[in-house]
C-alpha cells in the first residue's frame, strides 16, 4: 500500500483534511473523522510503515493513575475504547490488565501521590494505597530497599501499540479514508493566516484543514505553518530480556517513581526502561550504551532476578515533551484550519483512541463535546494556565 511502490495510486490533489503523521494519534484521528462521515481524509506518513516511530517504540502501558484530572478523565474514556477495540475494529491488541505498581521512596512523592490518589478516588478510580508489606505480597521478586509506600490499580496494564495503529488504519480505509506511506510533507501552504494545503516532493495537495500528528516532529511541522509549538523530542530507551522462568504471568507493571525506572513482563522476559532526566533535546535515536549500564544496574538492584537475564533486544525512541507534560490538542488559533494532536510527553499511546475522537469533534463540530479539552488548548501557554502532570515516567 505504499505510495512509492504503487505508481498506479496517484497522490490526490485535494482533500477535506490532511493528517501529517501515521502513528496512533494520526491513525485514530483519520478513523474517527471517517466514522463521523468525513471520508475525504488523507493521512501522510513519511515512513514505509505506519506506527514505526514514537508509537512503535513505546512500552505499551495503559493506566488510570495520573496526577491531573484531565489525564484521568482521558483514561476513563480511552481505556474502555481499548476494551472494545477488537470487537469494533476486528484487530486483536493483546490487552493485559496486570496493574501498575508505583514504588515511592521519598516523602515528597508520598505526599503528592496521597493527594493524587484522593483525586483519583473522587473521579471513581479506586487506586489502592499500599504499605511495604503489602507490596512484598503483591510482588515478592522486588527488593524493596528504600520503599516507604506504593500505589496499585489492577485495571492498569498493557496493550500492543502496533495492533492499535493497524486497527485504526484498516478501519479508516474501510470507511473510505486514504492513508499513504513514503510521503513526506515538506511544507504547509498558509495564506492570510489560513491553511491552504500541504507540499510534498510528489506535488501539492489543497486542503482547508491540516492536522499536525507528527509526534516528536510536531514542532518542525508547526514551523512549516509559522507556529512555534512548544513540543520537543527527547530520547528514551528500552531493554528487553530473554525469557526468565521466575517471572510470574501476573507480574505487575512496576514503576520505581523517583528514578523513573520501570519494568513489565514481555514475552516471558522483562521489558525495562529508565528516563535520563538531563537528556538533551535532540532527534538522536541511537542507544546510549553508557546510560544503558546505569539503567540496568538500577534495574538489577530493584529486581535482582535480572542478574540472570540475557539481552534479547534494545532500542531508543523519542518522547514528544511539552513544558507541562500535557498534550496540545485542538485548533491552533494563529492559523485557521491548523490543528494539533501532539506533545503527550511519554504517555500518549493509551490516550490515542479518545484523543482522535475529540479532535474529530473539534474539526467537524466546532468543539470537542465528549470531554471539555479547553485545558489542553495551545492558548494555555500564553495565558499562563499550564497544569503540570506529576506522574511522568
Amino acid at each position: 500500500r505504499t505510495w512509492e511502490n504503487n505508481k498506479t495510486m496517484e497522490l490526490p490533489q485535494t482533500a477535506d483534511v490532511v493528517i501529517i503523521g501515521g502513528g496512533v494519534m494520526g491513525a485514530s484521528t483519520a478513523y474517527h473523522l471517517a466514522l463521523k462521515g468525513c471520508t475525504d481524509v488523507l493521512l501522510l506518513e513519511q515512513q514505509p510503515f505506519f506506527g514505526m516511530e514514537a508509537t512503535g517504540k513505546c512500552a505499551g502501558g495503559i493506566r488510570y493513575q495520573f496526577g491531573t484530572e484531565i489525564n484521568v478523565r482521558l483514561s476513563q474514556l480511552s481505556l474502555p475504547m481499548l476494551d472494545r477495540f477488537e470487537e469494533e475494529l476486528g484487530q486483536p491488541i493483546d490487552l493485559r490488565y496486570c496493574g501498575y505498581l508505583f514504588l515511592l521512596t521519598n516523602e515528597q512523592d508520598v505526599a503528592a501521590f496521597r493527594h493524587n490518589v484522593a483525586m483519583q478516588h473522587r473521579l471513581g478510580v479506586q487506586t489502592e494505597w499500599l504499605e511495604p508489606l503489602q507490596i512484598a505480597e503483591l510482588a515478592p521478586l522486588l527488593d524493596l530497599d528504600g520503599v516507604i509506600a506504593g500505589t496499585f490499580h489492577p485495571k492498569d496494564g498493557l496493550a500492543d501499540p502496533n495492533g492499535v495503529v493497524q486497527g485504526y488504519v484498516s478501519g479508516a480505509r474501510r470507511l473510505g479514508a486514504r492513508l499513504l506511506n513514503d510521503v513526506e510533507v515538506t511544507g504547509i501552504r498558509v495564506e492570510s493566516e489560513t491553511v491552504r494545503g500541504v507540499v510534498t516532493p510528489h506535488g501539492e495537495i489543497a486542503a482547508p484543514v491540516v492536522v499536525n500528528a507528527a509526534g516528536p516532529w510536531a514542532g518542525v511541522v508547526g514551523e512549516m505553518a509559522g507556529v512555534d509549538l512548544p513540543i520537543v523530542p527527547v530520547r528514551r530507551q528500552i531493554v528487553v530480556t530473554d525469557p526468565l522462568p521466575e517471572i510470574p504471568p501476573d507480574f505487575p507493571f512496576v514503576i520505581d517513581f523517583a528514578p523513573s525506572l520501570y519494568f513489565h513482563r514481555e514475552g516471558g522476559g522483562i521489558l525495562t526502561g529508565m528516563s535520563k532526566h538531563d537528556e538533551p533535546v535532540s532527534f538522536d535515536q541511537n542507544v546510549d550504551t553508557e546510560w544503558e549500564l546505569v539503567h540496568l544496574e538500577a534495574a538489577m538492584q530493584r529486581l535482582p532476578v535480572l542478574e540472570k537475564a540475557s539481552l534479547a533486544s534494545h532500542w531508543a525512541g523519542l518522547y514528544e515533551n511539552t513544558p507541562d507534560a500535557h498534550p496540545i490538542l485542538g485548533r491552533i488559533p494563529d492559523v485557521e484550519g491548523f490543528y494539533c494532536i501532539g506533545g503527550f510527553s511519554g504517555h500518549g499511546f493509551q490516550h490515542g483512541p479518545i484523543c482522535g475522537l475529540l479532535l474529530a469533534e473539534e474539526i467537524l463540530d466546532g468543539a470537542a463535546h465528549t470531554l471539555d479539552i479547553t485545558s489542553l488548548h495551545f492558548e494555555r501557554f500564553r495565558e499562563g494556565r499550564q497544569i503540570v502532570e506529576y506522574n511522568v515516567v
